[in-house]
């Protein structure tokens, strides 16, 4: 096992009891050391299972020690032994990291905060400046991956401000401190092993390995896991660099969308005018456009829906909101991020810098939603 000079445990002293007498102190003793007794019972009975595991993360378990049980791991999967120790030398915990973990804007922020700060003008207008400025790759991403530019684009612009601020947080850190508090089980533990074994393989230097407190890296913000699945080497220079190279990055993410389903012949849905009683009819289902029609459902502007094909309606903010007609390319946009919120902002801006214009019916106020 590599040794990484971990801390010594600190034990707190036993608390002292005032104002009970000796029986009842002694009472408590004995059940602690009993409880104590069932924990080492359970623990010493675990399937063979968890071998795979590090140990329990958590006060008993120092930091350092956690860390060094991952090593069986990493090194089947191909990480040396001078990369692991190197890798967390010295490395303590991101309590920054834990406070970001129970705050994220997708799920906190009303709809309409939300979309007001995805689809900003600033950000439409740095969307079609790039559109122009990569036309050329971009035609050529689209050939190759057959998804749609702007949502491309929209993507770029979303994480990361079109590569503005793509974080700045040691992605290994991030990823070790999230698996040692055991945030989302044994998720983080599975992208720590592939965020080494994405170093080992020489994609990035360990300098510039930097992204979000969740982990997530690169222009477009993948997660080791979907690096190391979806990512290429688009410009053919020998790495997947989805931190500084733009082919790469936005290559990366149109072969992520296409693997996962995206259907280059229809858009990601459109703006509806539903009649009273149109949610609770078709209640958040698949249906033909035909059915939708029958209804009385029409596009925002009044035309017809099309002919053919088939779609779910939504309401993001109640029947008082603008309604959509959704596809399966927007359920392909939430496998990036799952929030509808992130998924339905995508959907905007890749519209507005695509040219079309505004939403025809208003958001209204969070207080009028609820």
């Amino acid at each position: 096992m590599i040794r990484l000079n971990a801390p010594s445990l600190q034990v707190r002293p036993t608390p002292v009891f005032r104002g009970r007498d000796a029986a009842l102190q002694q009472g408590l003793r004995a059940g602690a050391v009993m409880v104590l007794f069932l924990v080492l019972l359970v623990t010493i009975g675990r399937t063979s299972a968890r071998a795979e595991l590090a140990p329990a993360p958590g006060p008993a378990v120092p930091f350092q020690s956690f860390i060094e049980g991952l090593w069986p791991q990493a090194q089947r999967q191909g990480v040396s032994e001078a990369l692991f120790a190197a890798s967390f030398q010295g490395m303590t915990p991101d309590e920054d990291v834990i406070a970001k973990s129970r705050r994220q804007p997708e799920f906190t922020r009303s709809i309409q905060d939300y979309l007001a700060s995805a689809v900003s003008p600033s950000r439409i207008e740095t969307g079609k400046a790039r559109a122009g400025a990569l036309s050329a790759l971009l035609a050529s991403i689209e050939a190759r991956h057959g998804v749609d530019r702007h949502i491309l684009l929209a993507i770029w612009g979303m994480e990361t401000n079109f590569g503005g601020f793509t974080g700045n947080t040691p992605v290994l850190r991030a990823l070790a401190t999230l698996a040692y508090s055991g945030y989302r089980g044994d998720y983080f533990q599975r992208e720590l092993i592939g965020a080494l074994q994405i170093l080992q393989e020489g994609h990035v230097s360990p300098e510039a390995f930097k992204g979000s407190w969740a982990g997530a890296m690169g222009q477009t913000q993948f997660m080791p896991s979907s690096f190391r699945a979806y990512a290429v080497d688009f410009d053919g220079d020998g790495r997947k660099d989805i931190w500084s190279n733009v082919a790469d990055a936005l290559g990366s993410s149109a072969n992520y969308l296409a693997r996962h389903g995206w259907d280059k012949e229809i858009g990601w849905g459109i703006e509806v005018a539903a009649p009273p009683g149109a949610m609770a009819t078709f209640k958040a289902d698949v249906a033909p456009f035909g059915a939708f029609s029958r209804f009385g459902v029409m596009r925002a502007n009044g035309a017809p829906l099309p002919q053919v094909g088939e779609g779910m309606l939504i309401a993001p903010a109640g029947e008082r909101g603008p309604a959509f007609l959704v596809t399966k390319n927007f359920k392909v946009i939430r496998t990036y991020n799952n929030a509808l919120a992130y998924a339905l902002g995508v959907s905007l801006l890749a519209d507005r810098i695509a040219g079309v214009a505004p939403l025809r019916r208003p958001w209204p106020s969070p207080e009028a939603s609820r």
